[in-house]
């Protein structure tokens, strides 16, 4: 009887895939980020005063859990949360697998040559595209020093992007975002190598969205899903915890 209501009911028959990770006041962030920027759950009104309920309060970074990045967290002037709006959290979903080649390499950081193979497969990025970068760091979660794969001397090692990789999506073809694994866009040794996050610095430049540290990427397809980053809409935020999922055959 009514188109939307039936097409809803047509979209439940799919697979509805988990993007976000669970948080808890133990789940880890960016060392950078002051001890105590976390605290879930505490109880502000318990049950037995003159209403009888339970409120809490959530205390978080931004950049907390499985998150978005607005282009004003890296880019003086650039626009913040309040310029996105429910428009922005939907997208034809895209898979870049290269969890074999990080078996092999920790520092690697995904190739032209990688995505030219998945459009030869798959067909080209298409316009308004999430590209998501599948690597297997998420099975890293929620072990900090597992995730940042912290030596001796302190220095990380992880895969991520290339600054060529993400020039192609966006430049090449057109998509609207990225989303990787990790806690950061930039593999770590081009990071190190740069002195920046320039990889994420240059797509937030752009005007681009991005959302970080997803997991259950092996459980999409490559092609024809597609994916949803829900967030509140929290005037002046640089980064916000989103919840996000894929809907797939």
């Amino acid at each position: 009887m009514y188109e939307l209501w039936e097409k809803l009911e047509e979209l439940k028959k799919y697979r509805w895939i988990e993007l976000s990770h669970p948080l808890n006041n133990h789940s880890p962030y960016w060392a950078g980020i002051p001890e105590g920027a976390v605290e879930l759950g505490k109880t502000v009104y318990d049950w037995g005063n003159e209403l009888e309920c339970l409120i809490q309060t959530f205390k978080f970074p931004g950049q907390f859990g499985t998150h978005i990045d607005f282009p004003g967290h890296f880019v003086k002037g650039e626009p913040l949360s309040e310029q996105y709006t429910v428009r922005n959290m939907a997208y034809p979903l895209v898979v870049i697998d290269v969890s074999e080649k990080v078996k092999e390499d920790v520092h690697y950081a995904v190739t032209v040559e990688d995505i030219k193979a998945y459009e030869e497969a798959y067909g080209d990025i298409p316009d308004g595209a999430f590209v998501a970068l599948r690597t297997g760091w998420s099975e890293r979660w929620p072990d900090m020093d597992a995730i940042s794969n912290v030596d001796e001397n302190g220095g990380e090692h992880f895969p991520g992007w290339s600054m060529e990789a993400l020039q192609y999506i966006y430049e090449v073809r057109n998509a609207a975002a990225n989303g990787h694994e990790t806690l950061d866009t930039d593999a770590s040794a081009l990071a190190e190598k740069a002195g920046d996050l320039a990889c994420e610095r240059y797509l937030l430049g752009k005007g681009k969205l991005q959302v970080e540290v997803m997991c259950n990427l092996d459980q999409v397809p490559p092609a024809g899903a597609i994916v949803f980053a829900a967030f509140l809409p929290i005037e002046g935020a640089t980064g916000l915890p989103v919840r996000m999922w894929a809907i797939a055959k």
